[in-house]
């Protein structure tokens, strides 16, 4: 069964599978989350606010969603490239989307450590990914 995350205000509620979530991205005082069809949810939170409530969200043992500097938190699932050097980040579903975005080398190091770390045929997860589209 999936698990969504669920961000509510008084005047709206976005309700999004936690395995169709790419990235969520701090804009000021606000941040957005981008899912995998392409999707945008603006909320009204600080990017240390989406954190946190995520954290209270996730399945025990989940540990797909990275933050990445100030300003980015991602979903492991969808890194594609991390190129060091050039500061540069591929999130893509190998398919329909890609997305790049820049972070500092200090931030992508500490990423790709983990990554590398991370089995890359952890049957559970590529099972509750693939249930997921």
């Amino acid at each position: 069964m999936e698990n969504y995350f669920v961000f509510s205000s008084t005047s709206e509620l976005v309700r999004v599978p936690s395995g169709m979530v790419v990235c969520v991205v701090a804009d000021g005082n606000y941040s957005s989350i981008v899912t995998a069809d392409g999707v945008q949810h603006l909320l009204t939170l600080q990017i240390r606010q989406v954190e946190a409530r995520i954290a209270t969200m996730v399945e025990k043992g989940d540990c797909r969603f990275f933050r990445v500097g100030k300003s980015l938190i991602v979903n492991s699932d969808f890194i594609s490239l991390i190129n060091v050097p050039r500061q540069k980040l591929l999130l893509s579903d190998c398919r329909t989307f890609t997305r790049e975005f820049t972070a500092s080398k200090e931030a992508l190091k500490s990423l790709k450590k983990v990554i590398e770390k991370t089995p890359a045929n952890d049957k559970s997860r590529l099972q509750a990914q693939e249930n997921s589209r």
